[in-house]
C-alpha cells in the first residue's frame, strides 16, 4: 500500500458533476406522499396561537447581541426539565396506543 497525497480534485468534480447531473433531471412529483407525520405538543399549540405570526424582534436582538458579546446564560436546568418532560410525553404517547 503507497500512502501519499491524495488527488482530492478528481473526486470531488466527480461527486459534484453527479449531483447536478440528478438535480437537474429531476422533476416535482405532485402525487408524492408525505414522508413524516408531525404532531404539535400542547406547549407548542399554545405557543403558536398568537395567530399573527409575530414574534418579539427587540428580544431576539437582544438574545442575539449577548450571544456575540458572550454574555448570553444558558439555564441547564430549564433544558434538561424540558427535555425530560418531552421524553415522558413522547414515551407516554408511544405505550398508551
Amino acid at each position: 500500500m503507497k500512502i501519499g497525497l491524495l488527488d482530492t480534485t478528481s473526486s470531488a468534480n466527480s461527486v459534484n458533476g453527479e449531483r447536478k447531473a440528478t438535480s437537474q433531471t429531476r422533476t416535482p412529483d405532485s402525487t408524492a406522499e408525505p414522508s413524516a407525520k408531525v404532531q404539535l405538543s400542547a406547549a407548542a399549540l399554545a405557543a403558536t396561537d398568537s395567530g399573527d405570526g409575530s414574534f418579539d424582534s427587540a428580544k431576539v436582538g437582544r438574545i442575539a447581541q449577548a450571544i456575540r458579546d458572550g454574555d448570553y446564560q444558558v439555564n441547564h436546568e430549564a433544558i434538561a426539565d424540558k427535555l425530560i418532560s418531552n421524553a415522558q410525553e413522547l414515551l407516554g404517547r408511544t405505550y398508551n396506543r
